[in-house]
C-alpha cells in the first residue's frame, strides 16, 4: 500500500513538472541562456504595458475596458480571449501578461497566417505534460532538460511578419505598416539581430563562439538610429539640396505617435540666420515625416477609431531629394542639417498628458554640416 501511494505520487509530481514546462516564462530561460536573456531584458520586446509609458497611455485612451493590442503587446497572456474582449484588464501580478513579448512565444511561433487587418501568428500545438519544443534557425541545436528544440523555415521566412507587417483599424485605415508581403525576416534579423560573440548557451557544446543578439536594437538606441539614413547637402545657385537615402528595409515612419523631421540651420559667426522653420517643424511639409488621420473629416490624434489616413514617408531604400531658398551666402558660413526623430510627437504627448522627456523631446538621428 505504501508502495503504491509513493508510485502515484511520484507520477503526479512529474505530470505537474512536465505540466509547468508548458509555458516558460521569461526568467526560465536565464538558467541556460544567461547572455541572451540580459540581452533581451535591454530591448524593447521586453517592454509592455505595465513598463512602456508610451504603450500603456495610447493603450487606455483607445480604452479603458478592451486591451486589443494585447495580440502583439501581451500575446502569452493566459487570459487573451478576455483582455481583447473586454471582460478582464492588464494585472501585473500575472507573470504570463509581465512577460510582454515573451521568449516563449517568439520561438513556439509555427507559421504566420496573412490576413487583411494584421497578421496572425499561429502557436505550434505542444503535448500535454510533455517538455515543449521551441523552434529557431539553429541547425541540430543542443539537447536541453527543459525543452526541445527544432529548426523551423519560418524564422527565416516569416515569422517578423506576425506583429511587424501591418495593422488596420475597424474601418480599413492604415495605422502601421513596416513590411511588404515580399519581404522575409532574414533581413530584419541582419539589422536588428545582428552576430555578436558567444554562444546561444551557456554551456557552448558545439562550440559555435556566436549567436544572434537579442537587444533588438531600433530607434531607441543613439548609435544604431544614426544607420538608417544617409543625408547628402549640396548648394549652387542660393538653392540648398538636401537628399535624404533611406538604407533600411522599411519606411522611415512605421508608428503613428512618431515624428521624424529635418531641422536647418544656416550659421554665421556663431548666430543662425535663418532656419526651416519658426516654431514647430511641422512648418516645413516636405521635412516632417509623419502619419496624420481624420474622423469623419475632423483631425484626430490616436487612429484606432480614424475614417480617413495619411502618411509622409521615405519607403524602404527610397531617395528623396528637398530643396530649399536659401538667403545670400558668404564664405564661412555653415549649413547644419539634422534629422530628428521625437518618440511621442508633440500633438499626441498632448492628448495623452505624456510628461516622459526622453519621449517628447527631439532626439538627434544623423547631422551633416556644410561649410562654405
Amino acid at each position: 500500500m505504501k508502495q503504491a501511494t509513493l508510485f502515484w505520487l511520484f507520477i503526479s509530481f512529474f505530470c505537474v513538472l512536465f505540466s509547468s514546462l508548458q509555458a516558460k516564462d521569461n526568467y526560465s530561460c536565464n538558467e541556460c541562456h544567461e547572455k541572451i536573456y540580459e540581452e533581451y531584458q535591454s530591448s524593447y520586446h521586453s517592454h509592455g504595458y505595465f513598463n512602456d509609458t508610451l504603450h500603456r497611455k495610447i493603450a487606455d485612451k483607445v480604452s479603458v475596458k478592451k486591451y486589443e493590442c494585447a495580440t502583439c503587446h501581451m500575446p502569452m497572456a493566459d487570459n487573451l480571449k478576455a483582455l481583447l474582449s473586454g471582460k478582464a484588464r492588464p494585472d501585473k501580478n500575472n507573470v504570463t501578461q509581465t512577460d510582454a513579448i515573451s521568449c516563449y512565444f517568439c520561438h513556439t511561433i509555427a507559421y504566420v497566417k496573412k490576413a487583411h487587418k494584421f497578421n496572425i501568428n499561429t502557436k505550434a500545438r505542444q503535448a500535454e505534460h510533455y517538455k515543449p519544443t521551441l523552434y529557431g534557425r539553429l541547425n541540430h541545436p543542443d539537447e536541453s532538460d527543459k525543452h526541445s528544440s527544432a529548426s523551423n523555415p519560418v524564422y527565416a521566412k516569416k515569422v517578423c511578419m506576425g506583429c511587424h507587417s501591418h495593422k488596420l483599424n475597424d474601418n480599413n485605415v492604415t495605422i502601421f505598416r513596416a513590411m511588404k508581403e515580399n519581404q522575409n525576416s532574414l533581413g530584419c534579423i541582419k539589422c536588428h539581430m545582428p552576430e555578436t560573440e558567444g554562444g546561444a548557451e551557456k554551456m557552448d557544446k558545439r562550440a559555435r563562439g556566436h549567436h544572434a543578439s537579442h537587444k533588438f536594437l531600433g530607434i531607441h538606441d543613439k548609435a544604431f538610429r544614426k544607420t538608417g539614413v544617409d543625408i547628402n547637402i549640396s548648394v549652387k545657385h542660393r538653392k540648398l539640396t538636401v537628399v535624404l537615402a533611406n538604407k533600411m528595409g522599411h519606411p522611415l515612419i512605421i508608428q503613428p505617435a512618431r515624428a521624424k523631421f529635418l531641422k536647418i540651420e544656416v550659421l554665421r559667426d556663431g548666430k543662425c540666420i535663418w532656419k526651416n522653420y519658426r516654431k514647430s517643424p511641422k512648418e516645413d511639409a516636405q521635412g516632417y515625416f509623419a502619419y496624420s488621420f481624420k474622423k469623419n473629416g475632423k483631425k484626430i490624434v490616436i487612429p484606432a477609431t480614424a475614417t480617413q489616413g495619411s502618411v509622409h514617408n521615405l519607403d524602404s531604400k527610397e531617395k528623396q531629394t528637398l530643396i530649399y531658398d536659401m538667403p545670400p551666402l558668404k564664405k564661412g558660413d555653415r549649413i547644419v542639417v539634422s534629422l530628428y526623430v521625437r518618440l511621442a510627437k508633440s500633438d499626441c504627448a498632448r492628448v495623452i498628458d505624456l510628461k516622459n522627456r526622453l519621449l517628447v523631446e527631439p532626439q538627434l538621428m544623423k547631422q551633416e554640416i556644410l561649410k562654405l
